[in-house]
């Protein structure tokens, strides 16, 4: 009888082990794992409501994700807490055009949250980590730090 708890147990280990959670999941259905990203590079851009400078670069990450590379992904992230459907009316409410990590479940990254807004990040395909980029960014900035190596 021992035995065959230990064995459910241990295959009940192995099975969680191998349904690897994403790490992040986003408004559009995206799932990223950061020690699995394939040949794609994630900019990932931290902002917030009441933040000035947040709010005016906008425009600029709109147009980024309009005209980046197919193996690049633009991802917002909230800097305050809220529900996923605070989130979803924050979309809409400033025209936001690309996808942003949800906040249930709560996502994890590859480095810490950051102390000032807005900041930015690139995660390449190695999962090594660019930045932060702090303050504005506008597209050539965007540009340059995905392409630099």
């Amino acid at each position: 009888m021992k035995l065959r708890t230990l064995v459910c147990a241990a295959a009940a280990v192995l099975i969680t082990a191998c349904s690897q959670e994403p790490d992040v999941v986003t408004d559009a259905d995206n799932e990223f794992r950061w020690g699995d990203l394939g040949e794609k590079t994630v900019v990932v851009n931290y902002f917030a409501e009441w933040c000035a400078p947040c709010l005016r670069e906008l425009p600029e990450l709109n147009e980024f994700n309009q005209h980046k590379a197919k193996d690049v992904e633009l991802v917002g992230v909230s800097f305050d807490p809220m529900s996923n459907a605070e989130l979803a009316e924050l979309k809409q409410r400033h025209g936001i055009e690309f996808q942003l990590a949800l906040m249930e479940p709560a996502p994890k990254f590859p480095f810490q949250r950051p102390q000032m807004l807005p900041a930015t990040y690139v995660i390449k395909p190695d999962g090594s980590v660019k930045g932060p980029l702090m303050g504005e960014q506008d597209l050539e900035s965007l540009e340059n730090a995905v392409n630099s190596h």
